[in-house]
């Protein structure tokens, strides 16, 4: 009963030494800062997926471009989170379509109302792109550099266990079991921090490609329509 005590998991992580627990403390701390980002980018890439699916239904079902600029600006102007990143890209566009329009009435230059408006939309589209990859990086650092962490508390545990048995004059089993088990809890730590964070920033950096890939044809589809209409 005692054995069993001594080796449960908080007397395990109370008994460690100092070092050991720093890195038990660090680990944790990362575990949940990367837990945080993880449920906050699911929410925001879920959010972005239908805002632009919304918007897709919305311009493809050949509604007036003017009233749907008109929409967009309305909401970018009140303050209301309700345009999503496809629509912002949208209103960039046409807004530098028209500043160009009304600069060149008199020669309507067709290429430089397209140019503006194709580089308008490329500005919009990066400063999107940047906010869907936000935190992106930390999530890679958090699965690549976490078990190495965990993995240095373990060594360090297990060094001083062996260190321990210096003093001892029949080592056993029973003797250095604890010590090691105080490590291998700080690589345990390291795992648990490191597999979700890597699971997520596949799972979101796939979704975010899909969105970008979207962006990217609705620049080219939009930029068409754009110069059809200014012949």
């Amino acid at each position: 009963m005692n054995v069993t005590q001594d080796l449960s998991f908080l007397s395990l992580i109370t008994n460690a030494s100092v070092l050991v627990q720093l890195v038990m403390a660090l680990l944790l701390g990362v575990s949940l800062t990367s837990w945080t980002y993880i449920f906050s980018k699911m929410f925001a890439i879920k959010k972005a997926r239908t805002q632009t699916e919304e918007f897709e239904r919305n311009f493809w079902s050949g509604g007036n471009l003017v009233d749907l600029y008109a929409a967009a600006t309305n909401s970018r102007r009140t303050g209301r989170d309700t345009s999503g990143a496809l629509e912002r890209i949208f209103e960039a566009g046409m807004s530098e379509y028209h500043k160009v329009k009304s600069a060149n009435k008199a020669s309507l230059d067709a290429g430089a109302m397209l140019d503006g408006a194709r580089r308008a939309m490329r500005a919009s589209y990066q400063r999107e792109m940047d906010l869907l990859e936000a935190h992106l990086s930390f999530l890679a650092s958090v699965g690549s550099v976490s078990p190495y962490i965990g993995l240095f508390g373990t060594v360090w545990g297990i060094m001083n266990s062996f260190r321990g048995l210096a003093n001892v004059q029949q080592a056993t089993l029973a003797a250095v079991a604890p010590g090691i088990a105080e490590a291998l809890i700080a690589t345990a730590i390291g795992l648990f921090a490191a597999i979700p964070a890597v699971l997520a920033y596949n799972r979101y950096s796939h979704d975010i490609d899909r969105l970008a890939i979207r962006f990217e044809t609705f620049i080219e589809e939009f930029s068409n329509i754009l110069q059809r209409q200014s012949r």
